[in-house]
């Protein structure tokens, strides 16, 4: 009980710092944009002019189908576009005699020399060969839009790429009968720009408040464990999606790929820095929470206190003197000082209270147990 506690306590300077908070996700290299080749006609395949990663160029042919029916067809809906001309050309004759004779019977009976009905009859032959003749011309028209509609289909037939790029799926072979009834067959999936990929992350949703566009992210990949890789947050979809009872929000996110080393389908572990602010003053988080008392620094001690919610300790000599500050952003770790204490001052973390030990007694007492002995005789 003479022996005095020995109270230490720790500093560190007011120094500046980066502040950043993050979270962590994972998510799937895609291709930004990627293209599904179908067919709309129905056939064999008859020649496929690419395989798997073959680089493609916009309007280059890269498959052909069968085009012996197609070609049927067309040659049928030419036969009955001749045909309706040909009708078209005898509804247009007949009109221009009924035309004439309709004329003429006009004439005669305002003369009075035909009868009203023969000059009726005359006009009734005249206004259906005119509604024959338009009749006509509209099944003209029809046969024409069935050779055209042929013809399309005849180039379905010869399937081209749409975009320029690479073929990164395939899923047919020559001979292969593929059926357009219901759902277009697919053919080929082509990436357009491999230097330029993206990851589609899950982010949960107690996390996707602080993502934004902006955001700096870096992620790695199995495939290269030791390679870091940099995006940047471009989209924050809406479109929720639960899975086992939970929501999480895909976040699109762009990764450069000069080198080629991602491919799409493959497994990224992302962070997301949602804050991130450098060349901040900064103080570790228990400085603001460490408080002075009597009972706590001993009663050389002199406090000296302040109003404010935040506070850090500075010590000087034998004095604790509180400084209100105002905060930032903090990480966990480290809260930002927007103002209220200097550059380089010294504040006070925590303190160390040593105990002294009670010492033992060096000396230990050794003897032997004594007990009654033999009657008679002196212990």
């Amino acid at each position: 009980g003479k022996k005095k506690e020995d109270v230490q306590f720790v500093t560190e300077k007011v120094a500046k710092s980066t502040i950043q908070n993050s979270i962590t996700a994972t998510g799937t290299i895609e291709a930004v944009t990627s293209v599904t080749v179908g067919t709309q006609v129905s056939g064999i395949v008859n020649k496929l002019y690419v395989d798997y990663n073959s680089v493609v160029k916009k309007g280059q042919v890269i498959a052909e189908l069968d085009k012996t029916n197609l070609v049927s067809a067309l040659n049928a809906a030419k036969a009955n576009l001749q045909s309706a001309k040909a009708n078209q050309q005898s509804a247009q004759a007949n009109l221009n005699y009924q035309l004439a004779n309709y004329n003429r019977y006009k004439t005669l009976y305002q003369k009075g020399l035909v009868s009203a009905n023969d000059y009726e009859s005359a006009h009734l032959s005249y206004q259906q060969a005119k509604e024959q003749a338009n009749a006509n011309l509209q099944s003209v028209k029809s046969a024409q839009e069935e050779v055209q509609r042929a013809q399309t289909n005849l180039g379905y037939a010869t399937i081209t790429s749409p975009i320029d790029g690479t073929v990164i799926s395939k899923s047919v072979e020559e001979g292969q009968t593929v059926a357009a009834s219901f759902n277009t067959p697919e053919l080929f999936t082509i990436a357009k720009d491999l230097t330029n990929m993206q990851v589609v992350a899950n982010v949960d949703e107690a996390d996707i408040g602080g993502v934004k566009e902006g955001d700096r992210v870096t992620f790695t990949v199995d495939a290269y464990p030791d390679d870091t890789f940099e995006g940047t947050v471009k989209q924050v979809r809406l479109e929720a999606t639960t899975t086992n009872n939970v929501v999480t929000y895909e976040v699109v996110i762009s990764a450069p790929n000069a080198d080629l080393k991602l491919k799409p389908g493959l497994t990224a572990n992302v962070t997301i820095y949602t804050q991130e602010r450098s060349g901040v003053l900064a103080v570790a988080n228990k400085a603001l929470r460490f408080t002075p008392t009597k009972e706590t620094v001993g009663k050389d001690m002199k406090i000296v206190d302040c109003k404010g919610k935040n506070k850090v300790w500075t010590l000087s000599d034998k004095t604790l003197t509180a400084h209100a500050v105002t905060i930032g952003q903090t990480d966990g770790v480290h809260t930002e000082i927007i103002k209220g204490i200097k550059k380089g001052q010294k504040i006070v973390t925590e303190i160390i209270v040593n105990t002294p030990e009670e010492e033992e007694d060096a000396q230990q007492s050794q003897g032997l147990i004594s007990g009654p002995g033999p009657r008679g005789k002196k212990k």
